[in-house]
Order: structure tokens, then C-alpha cells, then sequence
């Protein structure tokens, strides 16, 4: 690789390598390479486990009040195949890519290559510079992610958004009351419903009182107007 091309990379990149040849190895596809040894799948699959304790640990600080579910869910997202490719495009990363001939007119340029790009140079920065250059480097291409990722699951946890929307509107959290329960042990059904500031919103029935929570929150945020209207399966 060319010293134009490596500052190039590195300018994307935003960090300076001691050891290009960790860069080298990360941008040539094994369609390329002499042996795949030679290529960037061992750097691919480093860069996975990389991102993902990065983003572990971030979620783990940043969401507290989160429950591993949720917490999940977030990673999922971000960890994505989906979501790598678009960061590595976004970051021009595929045109740096080293690949065999005809396969830089493919859709796997955007899609599979793309997304192993970005893992694969996570892996470079994490053997020339550590955990922390390794770490930086990711908040700061995933960072927006993350918000987009935590909205999206704020709509699928409506506990969570109903927690956010009173502390900040009135500075408290709200109140789930059990107010029936029907059947057999094993096989009960509960009716919870919200209370804020000494109002009781509409109750709503589950087969756990997880589930009963989770609608009884729902009904509060469409009875207020932040969710416009009930999708047709809560979970």
C-alpha cells in the first residue's frame, strides 16, 4: 500500500498507525490475498469481539435503569451486519478495500465487504494501539448509533420511555398498582394500571404483570399524546 493511500485511510480514520502493516491487513479481502491467512477474515473476526465488548460496556455505563433485554436489544442493533455496512460506507471504507478482480462492481462492496471493513480495521486499531485507541476510534463512529438505536427501543419498551417522560415532566416516576388477578396458579392473568401524581390511568390486562406493566404504560403514553396510537402486539 502506497504512503498516499495509508494517509488517506488514516485521515478517515482519524487515527495514525505505528505499524501499517496491521492497516495492510485489514483492507485486503481474501478474494486477493495468496492465502487467506494473508487476508482480513482473522482481523474480521477480532474486530467483532472488539465492537462488541466496547459496546457492552458503553450500554452497561450509559443504561443502568436498562434490563438485559433491553440492553440487548440496543446491541443488537448495533453490532448488525446492517449497521456496520452503513458506518464502513459512510466512512468511504470500501474504496480502500484490496479485493480480487470483478469484485469491486459488486453489491457485496456496500453490503457484506462493507460491513467487514469496519471490523476489520477495529481490529487494526486495537493491535497497534490497544483497547483504549481501539475504544475511541468506536464511540466515535457509533456514537450517533447508539442514540438511534436507544430511541428505537425506547418504542418497543414503553416503561422505559413512560419513566423518561415523567421525570422530566414532573420529576418522579410513575406507579404500576395491581389492581385484579384472575385464574388458576398456573395459568393467571393480572390487571395493572399507572398511577402519576394521584391519577390512575387506564388498566390493562396481561398474563404476566410484566406484560400488564408494559400495556398499562402504553395506554398512559397514548392517552397523553406521545404515542399517536397502539400497535396492533405489545411485548
Amino acid at each position: 500500500m502506497n504512503t498516499d493511500t495509508v494517509q488517506q485511510i488514516q485521515a478517515v480514520l482519524e487515527y495514525r498507525f505505528k505499524d501499517t502493516a496491521f492497516l495492510d491487513e485489514a483492507v485486503t479481502h481474501s478474494s486477493l490475498a495468496d492465502d487467506r491467512l494473508n487476508s482480513n477474515e482473522r482481523f474480521e473476526f477480532l474486530g467483532d469481539s472488539v465492537l462488541s465488548l466496547v459496546t457492552c460496556k458503553t450500554l452497561f455505563e450509559r443504561f443502568p435503569e436498562y434490563l438485559e433485554g433491553d440492553l440487548t436489544k440496543i446491541k443488537s442493533r448495533l453490532v448488525s451486519r446492517k449497521t456496520c455496512a452503513k458506518i464502513a460506507n459512510k466512512l468511504g471504507l470500501p474504496d480502500f478495500m484490496r479485493v480480487g478482480k470483478g469484485m469491486d462492481h459488486t453489491k457485496a462492496m456496500s453490503g457484506s465487504i462493507a460491513a467487514a471493513s469496519i471490523e476489520a480495521i477495529i481490529a487494526a486499531i486495537y493491535l497497534d494501539g490497544g483497547m483504549e485507541a481501539a475504544e475511541a476510534f468506536i464511540l466515535r463512529v457509533f456514537g450517533p448509533m447508539i442514540d438511534e438505536a436507544d430511541a428505537k427501543a425506547h418504542q418497543e419498551n414503553y416503561k422505559s420511555l413512560l419513566q423518561q417522560h415523567c421525570q422530566k415532566e414532573f420529576g418522579r416516576t410513575p406507579m404500576y398498582h395491581l389492581l385484579d388477578e384472575k385464574g388458576p396458579d398456573h395459568n393467571k392473568c393480572f390487571e395493572m394500571a399507572v398511577v402519576i401524581n394521584h391519577q390512575e390511568y387506564t388498566s390493562a390486562w396481561g398474563v404476566t404483570k410484566k406484560e400488564a406493566e408494559q400495556k398499562a404504560a402504553l395506554n398512559v403514553l397514548v392517552e397523553l399524546g406521545i404515542v399517536e396510537q397502539e400497535p396492533e402486539e405489545v411485548y
